[in-house]
């Protein structure tokens, strides 16, 4: 980090690999907009990511290591996980700020919701037809 700049270099290349948390990007982008030595600090890690000059903390950004499974969140949404790796889940998404795990989450989330109306609407079906049913055998007693 510079005396000039708020930001570590692992914050500046996390935020072209946009994995940030949003509010975190929204500082870096206004900074960028104001501060030409930041723009050209920016550009020069870029340069020296892409000539091959990577930190372990950059490989396992850039990998997502530490990222959960689609499982492991699904675990999390039917909490079914051990309450030491829920915990561990819950730093990940709300202390991280893991845009890419909070994304999958939401997919699943929104899948889950989905498979919920589905059956519920297949439930309703299967209720009209079968109240349907039940009143044509009445009828006929």
């Amino acid at each position: 980090m510079t005396d000039e700049s708020p930001f570590t270099d692992q914050e500046l290349l996390a935020y072209l690999d946009e994995s940030l948390s949003i509010e975190l990007m929204s500082l870096v982008e206004e900074a960028l907009r104001s501060t030409d030595s930041l723009r050209v600090r920016l550009a020069q890690l870029s340069r020296q990511r892409d000539q091959g000059a990577h930190s372990v903390g950059e490989i396992w950004r850039r990998n997502h290591l530490s990222c959960l499974s689609r499982s492991q969140l699904g675990g999390y949404l039917l909490e079914t996980l051990p309450p030491d790796f829920l915990s561990y889940v819950e730093f990940h998404l709300n202390q991280t700020g893991c845009r890419y795990c909070a994304a999958n989450l939401e997919d699943l989330k929104a899948g889950l919701s989905t498979a919920s109306n589905e059956a519920e609407r297949r439930r309703q079906k299967y209720f009209q037809s079968s109240a349907g049913y039940l009143s044509a055998k009445e009828t006929d007693l």
